[in-house]
């Protein structure tokens, strides 16, 4: 940011005035007269903590936010997009529609309610779970595993073919897996897959190996 706007930037921390300045500079990017600018900003996250200023301040100015989690990236699901860190101001209803809304929100809920377990998981184990947190768990896993998608620039490598799914089919199968429809498929059918054929198609493999 100091190299960016012309100053000495410092040698640790962060100068008192971080934020005026991050105000500053995203104040450049802006829409005049003469043309508009959409900027794409990568920023480092220190440890991994949302709550350090360099991040805080920066994600104050931006309309949308995607968090990419280590954690996700570890469970082997790619993208690895934290859906409860990332952010965008178009999620209003008004803009993207009642049901885009609400089957959005319930979708964070339900992985909220989960991640909220999984210290009861980690310490007591799943029977310990009443009904109702066992068929959360459940379904939140699932969801967890149909946010992966298989990447057509990828396929050179993990020869499996790129998916691009329709808007309505992806709101179409979140809400099916939030209404219990899909209780009885395994999780392990949602797993880098495209729509809801290509989840029943894997659960039908599955079950015939």
């Amino acid at each position: 940011v100091s190299a960016l706007l012309g100053r000495i930037p410092s040698a640790v921390g962060y100068q008192p005035t971080l934020a005026t300045d991050m105000g500053t500079m995203q104040e450049r990017i802006t829409t005049t007269k003469k043309g508009s600018i959409t900027s794409v900003q990568a920023i480092y996250v220190p440890a991994d903590d949302l709550t350090d200023p360099a991040p805080a301040t920066t994600f104050a100015h931006l309309d949308a936010t995607t968090v990419l989690s280590r954690g996700i990236a570890e469970l082997g699901i790619y993208p690895a997009v934290d859906p409860l860190d990332s952010t965008s101001r178009i999620l209003d209803p008004n803009i993207v529609g009642e049901e885009h809304y609400s089957v959005a929100r319930s979708i964070q809920k339900t992985l909220q309610d989960y991640k909220s377990l999984q210290d009861i998981i980690a310490i007591l184990g799943m029977d310990e779970l009443s009904d109702d947190d066992k068929l959360t768990v459940a379904r939140a896993r699932k969801i967890q595993r149909f946010l992966s998608q298989p990447f057509q620039v990828a396929e050179v490598f993990t020869g499996t073919p790129g998916k691009l799914v329709p808007l309505k089919e992806t709101i179409k199968g979140f809400k099916m897996v939030l209404n219990g429809e899909l209780d009885h498929l395994p999780e392990g059918a949602f797993y880098m897959v495209g729509g809801i054929e290509d989840v029943s198609a894997r659960a039908e493999k599955l079950a015939s190996e």
